[in-house]
């Protein structure tokens, strides 16, 4: 039995430069932070012949062409797995189509372990970049690199997107600092998921197409990014939470799918109770508002009684890592 974790992610500058038909052509910055909300995979071997395939729905197969889910099929094949003896299942501290790119933690999960049951080492920069194969290549997924980079890195890792290459690195931060934006920092659930892919293929074609309006946007969110990376690394955080607002005001152009009315409300709700800035994690739609602010108990007792569930977290700082192997 093999169990592997593979933390989710928030984005804390610079989201949606990640995309190849933006980085390609002018480069992306991204900040983003692993958290303690983890997809989960168990791989066994079995006594009997044939594939088990256990996630929201349930596979059994003898040939691993006949797998239904596209990321396990693929998996399987990149890494040559001939023994179909297997049977493996996921699990999540949050559902998908939540924001928190819980599609790269699946794969650098399922990845993580395949590897360990034949017996590989794999460092974080190939994990990440045969995630990103499949999902992105092989399966021609309409997103970006960073789900698949922060969750095989973890911590808090500013990265550098080009044709060529990824460039990783921590984010120069004060452990006082470090402690007092974790603490500031809060999730708050919608109530409801969604598909990102919608929203990211219109920003691709728009990329693609050179659209002015779109390029200018990811050209502004990428400097907003840089900004806050400074921000973050004087312990400045008030403005770090005043740059999320813009942040949030210049993605909502992006898409008319990215927000709705009750979205809106309810960030003019938090706005009014004690945040300096705020957005919606990941593509939009739907899934976690997340605000910055040192009034914690008023912010919450707002937005609680608004309805919306918080999800307290920490940061996560050890990636995707095979938990237990027997």
């Amino acid at each position: 039995m093999i169990i592997v974790r593979s933390p989710l992610r928030i984005t804390l500058g610079g989201g949606g430069t990640d995309l190849p038909s933006y980085y390609e052509k002018f480069g992306g910055f991204l900040i983003s932070a692993a958290i303690d909300r983890y997809v989960y995979i168990t791989l066994h071997r079995t006594f009997q012949p044939g594939y088990i395939i256990k996630y929201s729905s349930m596979e059994k197969t003898k040939q691993i062409d006949k797998i239904k889910h596209p990321i396990i099929r693929e998996s399987l094949k990149l890494l040559r797995i001939n023994d179909n003896y297997l049977e493996i299942a996921s699990m999540a501290d949050i559902p998908a189509g939540s924001g928190l790119g819980s599609s790269g933690s699946f794969t650098t999960a399922l990845l993580k372990a395949l590897h360990a049951y034949k017996r590989n080492l794999i460092h974080p920069k190939e994990l990440a970049e045969q995630a990103c194969y499949i999902e992105i290549v092989k399966l021609n997924g309409p997103i970006g690199k960073q789900d698949q980079y922060i969750a095989a890195y973890g911590g808090i890792t500013v990265f550098e997107f080009t044709k060529k290459s990824v460039k990783a690195y921590p984010l120069n931060i004060e452990k006082e600092i470090l402690y007092d934006l974790e603490d500031n920092l809060l999730l708050f659930f919608t109530g409801y998921t969604r598909s990102a892919s919608g929203i990211l293929k219109e920003q691709h074609h728009k990329s693609k197409a050179n659209d002015k309006a779109m390029i200018e946007n990811l050209h502004f969110i990428k400097e907003l990014g840089i900004e806050s990376k400074k921000a973050l690394e004087r312990g400045d955080l008030k403005k770090f939470g005043e740059l999320m607002n813009i942040h949030w005001e210049h993605k909502k152009k992006r898409s008319g799918a990215m927000s709705n009315q009750k979205i809106n409300d309810w960030y003019d709700l938090a706005l009014k109770n004690g945040a300096f800035g705020g957005k919606l994690i990941g593509a939009g739609g739907g899934g976690f508002l997340m605000f910055y602010t040192n009034d914690h108990v008023r912010l919450r007792r707002a937005m609680t009684s608004a309805g919306l569930e918080e999800v307290r977290f920490r940061f996560d700082f050890e990636g995707t890592k095979v938990m237990s192997q027997s």
